[in-house]
Formats: C-alpha cells, structure tokens, sequence
C-alpha cells in the first residue's frame, strides 16, 4: 500500500521510537484504505490481531487509520485506559484531526504519537529492563 513513501514511514516510526523511549509502554500505527465497519471496531480488532493486548503492563496504544474512507480511532489497553484522564482520547483525536484536515496524515499521526507517548512517560516510565515488546513498523492491513 502506497499510502506513505519511505520517508513518511519512517517519519512515522521515528516518532514510536522516540515516543517509546521514555516509556515502558508500546505504541503501533495501524493503516489501511476502507474501513466496512464501526471504526472502534475495526481498531479494536487490529488491536488483538496485532497482539497489543498481551503487553506486560497492559499499556499498549494503537493508532489505526482508515485512508479513503477518513476514519481513524485510537485505542489503549486496560493499563493505560485505567490511568489517563477521561477525555485523554478525545483530546488526542481532535489535536489529530486538526492535522488530517489540512491534509497532513503524516503530521497528524506523529501528534498523536507524541501525545500518547507523553501520557505513557507519566504513567508507564521507562524501565531499565524494558524490552520493546510490539513491533515500530507501520502495520499495513488489506481492509477486508
């Protein structure tokens, strides 16, 4: 899928690295083009099909797009979820949205990277025996 060239992707996995640097928690960018169901949904399935829920700490964080069809949900685990403040998500999605408007999705996903990179360092700080449990790499699905 040619939704980013190489350097947006790595544009991309550079703010996970850098998020995840400071965290014990685990950050994946999920992207695909169509999304045929309820954008929670969808996302809460790559959650579990991409094994974000089987973290140590229960604090992974997945940002899932859907390209053509403009939708895009953010999910975290039990661990995280129980620690942020309530409109956390919502605050992290409108911060996003204001970039996927102007068209920058590349933007608009490091910001949400970033921002939940910040509420993970509060939460979940880096630990020295931290060993980077999820994959950085954007995860390309087929949209079925």
């Amino acid at each position: 899928m040619a939704v980013f060239n190489d350097e947006e992707q790595l544009q991309i996995r550079s703010a996970v690295e850098a998020a995840e640097k400071n965290t014990s928690g685990e950050l994946r960018v999920c992207i695909e083009k169509t999304c045929s169901e309820d954008v929670l949904d969808r996302a809460a399935k790559y959650f579990f099909e991409l094994d974000m829920e089987k973290t140590k700490q229960r604090n992974g964080v997945l940002i899932y797009l859907a390209t053509v069809d403009r939708k895009f949900a953010i999910i975290g685990d039990a661990g995280i979820n129980s620690v942020v403040p309530a409109d956390f998500w919502d605050a992290t999605k409108e911060a996003m949205l204001n970039h996927f408007k102007k068209g920058d999705l590349v933007e608009g996903i490091v910001t949400g990277l970033t921002l939940a990179g910040q509420q993970l360092k509060k939460y979940f700080p880096y630990q020295s025996d931290d060993t980077n449990e999820l994959s950085d790499d954007i995860a390309f699905m087929d949209g079925n």
